[in-house]
């Protein structure tokens, strides 16, 4: 089947009745769950799906605007910047920003509690989609990107709420759901915004005259969805920072000394697991960096049917999340587990570029979700094991800090990759460099240790959260 076949699949009507069905499903899982969750909850599980709603439905679509924008790239020095390395420029904007600004935010919600933190992180968002649907150049997309990340992010926030205001033998339960919820937003999203775009192209204007919103109506849409989201959660979420009371003991060790014993002893099981997870997540961001340009290319996927794609992926993430991985956890354990994630996440990644067929590009894509779900919650929880419980707060940190810098520098690495060496390179670079950290992990099957569904499903959630910074 040719590309042009593919493309003219997806808007056929078995597939978007297909998609219908799938997104019933997500929802008859989320009803299940949402009689279960207790009021105050509830509240925070709304806001957190509409806001991941809003991220997904621009963030498919930005590697369309980099193309549209962008064109062929430009030279610098003599140095050709293509398309590829525009974009990856562009996502990466975001964690640089994320992560020079997140001490600053951790302090002010310290200081002043979750709830203006929140408020503050839906602002700067609703601002940023603004920026993106009006942008006229790259420098415009590019400050969107920035002004997200510099916002502060929702997601720390509604951790850090949720530990607040649950009992530690319920946050669990309380993670899953908000893993629920955010993964039903990154599946819904993307579709929304393929619908936005057209709308744009139609005539809104009831009279004689014509009025069509063009590229700016997801941007819209998006900031209207956050503006609205941003009233919710002033009106009906409460300050939960009074509720919360820390007794965790003091790091026995400084983060510079602790940073550089992961690099200088990367043999030991906590820096190997950190080493595990910042290269996987690194291959996961780079690729989403240029999905969008590859799909286009190879097989002519356009605006309006790239959400089909990130649908399917937070589909299967959802159901991999709610139903399998606490069942599978308990079954083969962590280590195992962790095995079977990589290597479907490096089969993932590494056939996508050759399948020929509608069906065989399902079964490519399917796997990332999948092994993305079973991987980073599993190295997650194993690395709580092989560590103090004084220093876990200051691994867990070292963990997303390696994991920013991989989130940063893969892009660019995948964006030069796809311009200079061809549009399928990226993809077996990524399979290669995930399937190289499944040695990282031999040996470590001594610290797994029985689990309950409950509890894979909370481990699961600190992974989701990285997924979703990587997708911002």
């Amino acid at each position: 089947m040719t590309g042009f076949d593919i493309a003219r699949s997806l808007e056929s009507p078995a597939i978007l009745v297909a998609l219908g069905l799938i997104a019933a499903g997500l929802l008859y899982v989320l009803v299940q769950e949402v009689r279960k969750i207790p009021a105050k909850l509830f509240v925070l599980m709304a806001t957190a799906f509409v806001d991941m709603v809003g991220v997904l439905m621009v963030i498919p679509l930005l590697p369309f605007y980099v193309k549209q924008l962008g064109g062929e790239g430009f030279d610098v020095y003599g140095f050709h910047v293509g398309v590829g390395l525009i974009s990856g420029l562009i996502v990466s904007a975001f964690t640089v920003a994320q992560l020079m600004s997140a001490p600053m935010w951790g302090r002010f919600s310290d200081r002043f509690g979750r709830r203006p933190a929140l408020l503050i992180a839906l602002g700067a968002s609703a601002m940023a989609y603004l920026i993106f649907g009006f942008a006229t150049s790259l420098f415009l997309l590019f400050l969107s990107r920035v002004v997200q990340g510099a916002g502060g992010g929702t997601v720390g926030v509604i951790q850090a709420y949720v530990a607040d205001t649950v009992e530690p033998h319920q946050r669990a339960r309380a993670l899953g759901w908000l893993s629920a919820a955010t993964n039903l937003g990154v599946a819904l999203g993307p579709v929304l915004g393929s619908f936005a775009v057209r709308v744009g192209e139609q005539d809104i204007w009831p009279g004689p005259g014509t009025l069509r919103l063009g590229a700016a109506a997801p941007g819209l849409a998006a900031a209207v969805i956050c503006l609205l989201n941003m009233v919710f959660a002033a009106k009906y979420l409460k300050e939960s920072k009074q509720m919360h009371a820390s007794h965790a003991a003091p790091p026995m060790r400084s983060a510079r000394s602790a940073l550089w014993r992961v690099i200088s002893h990367s043999g030991e099981p906590s820096a190997r697991l950190i080493w595990t997870y910042s290269i996987a997540i690194g291959a996961f961001q780079g690729i989403t960096a240029v999905l969008a340009l590859f799909l286009n290319a190879q097989f002519q996927v356009n605006e309006k049917t790239i959400g089909f794609f990130f649908m399917y992926i937070g589909a299967i993430s959802v159901f991999a999340r709610v139903l399998l991985l606490g069942r599978a956890v308990d079954w083969l354990g962590e280590p195992r587990l962790s095995r079977i994630g990589i290597t479907l996440l490096a089969l993932g990644v590494g056939t996508m570029p050759l399948a020929g067929s509608l069906p065989l590009l399902a079964l490519s894509v399917a796997m990332i979700p999948l092994g993305t779900a079973f991987t980073f919650p599993c190295v997650t929880a194993l690395l709580t094991r092989v560590i103090s419980p004084s220093e876990q707060g200051l691994y867990m940190g070292l963990q997303q800090t390696f994991g920013g810098v991989a989130r940063i520098v893969a892009p660019l690495f995948y964006g030069w990759a796809f311009d200079t060496l061809g549009i399928r390179v990226p993809f077996f670079f990524s399979a290669v460099f995930v399937f190289a950290t499944i040695f990282l992990g031999l040996g470590l099957d001594r610290f797994a240790r029985p689990r309950s569904a409950a509890a894979a499903k909370a481990e699961s959630t600190a992974s989701a959260v990285t997924e979703l910074k990587a997708v911002e």
